[in-house]
């Protein structure tokens, strides 16, 4: 038996160079088995690159760091890079390639402000005084798009293969502004197609709309007083604010379940004693398509020129920012499918499992680790859950698809610190690698298959009925860069 074993060792250590020489005769006569190897080849700068962001940790529209650092990795690779577009010190656009199919790859590196955390699995602030934190996962949202956009150049070079490869730097991805001004100004126009990724707790193509948005502030200017000696003189910019709200919230039992509504008052006075001149409230209005949001917009906007009539005040809308609904292209989902399921789901190490088990044990959720599994592409559009989304804008000028890689554990809380601890550590890296490999596959695709992107144009067309994009933004707006 011992003999037997022996030889067949021997068998397979003599079998190993022909074995090798296969390998490589497939990976030159499988495109997608090279791009899969070129984005492994680049997984050390996939580290470097989103341990870096998580570092930065920079939120919306200060982003100076993170994407000074994307473009300069991209620009000594070989890519055109255009810096400050669209009016956003933080936005660019690089290129690499000549004419046409011009494939976009939406890159997102923007934080959120107080949910840092040390890359451990209890809540444990940063020992360097960063509050802010990659609790969404743009640390590899960026790095992942950059890496893919490197292996792409590096195919296209290697086989002369035609066609513009663009990477966009989108900035504050977070207030859902930053595609919406890079919209605006055009910089999607000539895309053939665009394509995009996000880090979750599971991974799958993207089947839902979400939701679209008004994201605006009302600010109401009455006359102080003092509250007590004459409080007859004063006109209360607060009370209209109060008086605004409650109107709104009479008339969520008017509206239709799908819609969202949600405000904060960022600013009521600043002393009891002072009827407040000044007072400002700011609201996000939701639902499942851009028609009713603006519907339910100026509902919202007649609630607060009751209550400026009633409270004797002035009033000044400011629309920050506002999306449509994700416009999901079918033929786009069924190539990120196909791809992911070729690389399959991210593998996680058994002590990146114990991690997540040990985080879910200290939230006291289910400790059921981390997702290792890929959600079945349904057949039909799924309802509308979750947010709203900037990338939403691209995809109602462009044929666009992204999809969700598994990066946290499962069952946490999102935008918290739980979600930034895991993407602070090597379980982040395995999904964004996942990520970096379908992106790349699927931007080849779209490259080498002109009846694909025929398709994804005619489920366009057939869903937008030919009809223009139009912003939801006046023309003559500028970004909130500074506010």
């Amino acid at each position: 038996m011992g003999r037997m074993v022996l030889l067949s060792l021997l068998v397979w250590l003599c079998a190993l160079p022909e074995l090798e020489a296969q390998v490589r005769r497939a990976v030159r006569t499988d495109p997608k088995a090279e791009l899969e190897a070129r984005v492994e080849a680049l997984r050390p700068e996939l580290v470097r690159l989103s341990d870096e962001l998580w570092r930065y940790a920079e939120t919306a529209l200060r982003e100076e760091r993170s994407a000074a650092l994307l473009a300069q990795v991209l620009e000594q690779a070989g890519f055109q890079v255009q810096r400050g577009v669209a009016d956003m010190p933080t936005a660019f656009v690089a290129s690499y390639g000549s004419g046409r199919p011009i494939i976009g790859i939406l890159a997102e590196f923007d934080a959120l402000p107080g949910v840092g955390n040390e890359p451990r699995p209890e809540k444990a602030p940063r020992t360097d005084g960063v509050e802010s934190g990659h609790g969404c996962g743009h640390n590899l949202f960026g790095a992942a798009c950059v890496v893919a956009a490197l292996a792409l150049k590096e195919y296209m070079q290697a086989h002369n293969l035609p066609g513009t490869i663009r990477l966009y730097g989108c900035p504050a991805e977070e207030t859902v502004v930053g595609k919406v001004y890079m919209a605006k100004e055009g910089l999607f126009d000539d895309l053939d197609a665009a394509l995009e990724w996000h880090p979750g707790t599971e991974t799958e193509v993207r089947n839902q709309p979400g939701r679209a948005l008004n994201n605006f502030v009302i600010e109401f200017f009455g006359q102080a007083a003092h509250a007590s000696a004459d409080p007859w003189n004063g006109r209360s910019a607060l009370d209209a604010v109060e008086l605004m709200n409650y109107a709104v919230n009479l008339m969520r039992e008017h509206v239709r379940p799908s819609a969202r509504i949600h405000y904060v008052i960022a600013d009521g006075g600043g002393a009891p004693n002072v009827v407040p001149e000044y007072a400002k409230v700011w609201y996000y209005v939701r639902d499942t398509s851009r028609t009713a949001v603006e519907a339910l917009y100026e509902r919202v906007l007649r609630c607060a020129e009751g209550a400026a009539i009633a409270t004797g005040t002035r009033y000044k809308v400011t629309l920050i920012t506002g999306v449509h609904e994700y416009l999901l292209n079918r033929p786009l989902q069924e190539a990120l499918y196909a791809n992911l399921q070729r690389v399959g789901p991210p593998r996680f190490t058994e002590q990146e499992q114990a991690f997540a088990r040990e985080l879910q044990r200290f939230l006291g959720v289910e400790e059921k680790g981390l997702s290792t599994a890929i959600k079945p592409l349904a057949p039909r559009p799924e309802p509308a859950t979750g947010g709203s989304t900037d990338v939403a804008e691209v995809s109602w000028i462009v044929p666009t698809a992204g999809f969700s890689v598994a990066t946290a554990a499962q069952g946490i809380p999102w935008h918290s610190w739980a979600s930034t601890a895991c993407h602070g550590t090597s379980i982040g890296h395995a999904g964004a690698l996942v990520a970096a490999k379908v992106l790349a596959l699927t931007a080849y695709d779209l490259l080498s298959q002109p009846r694909l992107l025929q398709a994804a144009r005619e489920e366009f067309l057939r869903k937008t009925g030919g009809k223009p994009y139009r912003s939801p933004i006046p023309r003559d707006q500028k970004p909130p860069v500074g506010n």
